[in-house]
């Protein structure tokens, strides 16, 4: 007997095909292989919103291929990705192939194992047309959205833009901050921070002033209570001694892994998805060829199986002892609209450490596994016990309070720690401390302060806020910040998300024309209502139709307010003179990309290619600029203005220094650390950039 299994990508196929044996053939269906075009909109409104799909325009070869193979095959199984987007293809295929869609031939594959790809194929089941009738709701509720809207904004602030249900409320959220951070007026306070000896030893431990609700707001007040303190005797006036449980985070979800990979290996969230898909789909490794290392990675459920459970307590046990287990095996509890369709994000061999297999896996693969790796068993290890202590001593009326501890059993910490947006202050280890027990007096020091205008969003606080507030979903987080990026409503200064000019006038026009799609209660509202449909509560249509017609009257309106109106933009003037009228020509920004023009459009037309000089003279030619470029996928590189004739062209950045044992032209170092090295590789010169 014939059986043909489709899935997604051919990695995925060639490791499910190591499973399943010579009787199954496995093909991939490279993702998506019908969807609505995108020349038009694609949607009947007046047919009761029904989508035109048609065949993805280059797919067409390969779905010809695929329906050869299956009229080849006795039994046709789907097993695409196990989510709304998994469904919506397994049901486009359906259709293709013309299967039943009762028939059970839909299987899931939560991990790309031996036991995880038999206990799919064990309990196929039908397409589930709820979660179908979700996706397609979100596809067609976005489009009309993109495409009503993206004219209108094109229209009346700058052509080529675009407007997005989700990713206009992204921008909000980075704009918001941003004027909040503008409107901020800093207040000045001051602490004073004491360092004390015990009697009878020489351990300094520090100290601070307490005043409860009272602040020190200028310097007057600060050098009174410095001259209160002059003489003063201080004594330990109370201590307490306590014991501090520090319990480990739970395994990862989809947004979780995405913030950690940001804070802790710097990676953008598309970078972080794109590694997780290479993890679960299956790495050729040593002694076991193409194996599937993490579970899969679009989920928002802390639920582990038990299984998971009992092979990471076998290793915890085997590798760092029984007092490194808990007293009973860990369960987190999911957020209360969490799907739980899947499992929470984990190896799916807990045994099989990061070190062992690093061999077999790229850079990236390793500092993601090791991540997820060590996230999961921490998660089921002991809790880290600390032992603290608080202390306030008392000088001339005024209390200082002191806190430290020690760890008496580090447990999961020995493995991993999570980490944090914001920098914690350090807790030290406090000498031995007794009540009545005199101190002296080493140093007390005044510090001024200013409050702090709350931070710009990182990538990692921005997916932290939109899962807090309900907006979108952890699969389209990465795509979010990619489109919102490229679309250069927002740049990264650093690790920051800035809103540009052109994102601010966005969301300005949005607020005041269209405030429902940019009001975050609404957008989370909707898509709770989206959620509703894969729960079988709400027709996905009636869905659509009860949006659409409102959205339709405020478009209408808005159209009719500005008829003639033209939001204007500050344009970037350049040092070019325009050869035709004398005036310095500015930036503009075209279907194509940035160009340079002249501002006496119409009168003037002259318009020339936009090129970013970097500043520096080509090392090679000492003739042409270094100028910045891109690659198709917006990759910076950087290369002579004189190409063809001179062929200068670098990853790394080159400044204008030269080498002190050489001579040659020193590059920037890709990569967190910030380095200048030589570009002669005989030399092997190497400084640090100060920052």
């Amino acid at each position: 007997m014939s059986n043909l299994v489709i899935v997604e990508s051919p990695a995925k196929a060639k490791t499910i095909k190591k499973y399943l044996g010579k009787d199954f053939d496995v093909i991939a269906s490279m993702g998506h292989v019908r969807d609505l075009p995108n020349a038009r909109l694609s949607v009947d409104i007046k047919n009761n919103y029904e989508p035109k799909y048609s065949i993805i325009k280059g797919k067409e070869s390969l779905v010809k291929e695929i329906k050869q193979q299956a009229l080849e095959a006795d039994k046709i199984y789907l097993a695409t990705d196990p989510d709304r987007e998994g469904e919506a293809i397994s049901w486009h295929l359906a259709y293709i192939l013309d299967l039943d869609l009762n028939d059970n031939n839909r299987v899931e594959f939560n991990e790309i194992t031996k036991s995880g790809v038999s206990n799919g194929m064990s309990s196929p089941r039908s397409i589930n047309l709820n979660l179908v009738n979700a996706q397609q709701a979100r596809r067609v509720l976005d489009r009309l959205v993109g495409y009503k809207l993206s004219p209108f904004v094109s229209q009346k602030i700058r052509r080529g833009m675009s407007a997005g249900r989700v990713q206009s409320v992204a921008v909000r959220i980075i704009v918001d901050r941003e004027e909040e951070i503008r409107a901020f007026k800093p207040e000045e306070y001051w602490s004073i921070d004491a360092k004390f000896i015990p009697k009878g030893s020489r351990k300094t431990f520090k100290a601070s002033l307490y005043l409860g609700k009272e602040k020190i707001t200028c310097q007057e007040q600060a050098e009174k209570i410095l001259s209160d303190l002059q003489d003063a005797e201080f004594v330990v006036t109370d201590v307490k001694n306590g014991t501090r449980k520090k319990s480990p985070a739970p395994p990862f979800i989809t947004s979780t892994l995405q913030q950690e990979a940001s804070r802790k290996l710097g990676f953008q969230s598309r970078r972080t998805m794109r590694v997780a898909q290479e993890l679960y789909e299956g790495i050729e490794i040593d002694g076991m060829g193409a194996t599937g290392l993490i579970t899969y990675m679009r989920t928002d459920s802390l639920r582990i199986s038990n299984q998971a459970i009992s092979e990471v307590a076998s290793y915890i046990g085997e590798k760092f002892g029984e007092k490194y287990l808990p007293s009973k095996p860990r369960h987190f509890k999911s957020r209360s609209n969490a799907q739980d369709g899947h499992e929470a994000i984990r190896p799916s061999m807990p045994s099989l450490e990061p070190d062992r297999i690093k061999h077999n896996l790229s850079s990236d693969q390793y500092k993601l596994y090791n991540l997820i790796w060590k996230r999961f068993v921490a998660s089921q290890m002991a809790e880290c016990i600390q032992k603290t202590t608080r202390a306030d001593i008392e000088g001339n009326g005024y209390v200082f309070k002191a806190s430290g501890y020690t760890v008496s059993f580090d447990g999961f910490t020995s493995l991993y720690v999570e980490g944090k947006d914001e920098a914690e202050e350090k807790a030290s280890q406090l000498p031995e401390l007794k009540k009545d027990m005199l101190v002296r007096k080493r140093e007390i020091v005044p510090n001024q302060h200013f409050t702090q205008a709350p931070p710009r969003y990182t990538e990692a606080s921005l997916i932290k806020a939109l899962e807090e507030h309900g907006i979108g979903r952890p699969s389209t987080y990465a795509a979010t910040i990619t489109t919102i990026t490229s679309r250069e409503y927002v740049k990264r200064e650093s690790k920051t998300l800035v809103p540009t000019e052109l994102g601010e006038a966005l969301v300005n026009l949005m607020k005041e024309r269209f405030p429902k799609i940019v009001n975050l209660k609404f957008t989370a509202q909707m898509e709770q209502e989206l959620d509703t449909v894969e729960h079988g509560d709400v027709e996905w249509k009636t869905l659509i139709d009860n949006f659409y017609q409102d959205f339709d009257k405020t478009l209408a309106k808005a159209k009719t307010d500005m008829d003639g109106v033209k939001i204007q933009l500050e344009e970037d003037k350049t040092d070019i003179i325009c050869e035709n009228c004398g005036r310095n020509m500015v930036i503009k920004v075209g279907r194509y990309g940035k160009f340079i023009a002249c501002p006496g459009y119409p009168e003037c037309k002259n318009v020339k290619k936009y090129v970013q000089k970097l500043g520096i003279k080509c090392p090679k030619c000492s003739d042409g600029d270094v100028i910045i470029k891109t690659t198709k996928r917006k990759t910076i590189f950087y290369g002579c203005s004189n190409y063809p004739n001179c062929d200068f062209v670098s990853w790394n950045e080159p400044v204008d220094e030269r080498c002190p044992n050489c001579g040659e032209v020193l590059f920037k170092k890709k990569g967190k650390k910030q380095v200048l090295f030589c570009a002669n590789k005989d030399c092997g010169y190497e400084k640090a950039i100060k920052s």
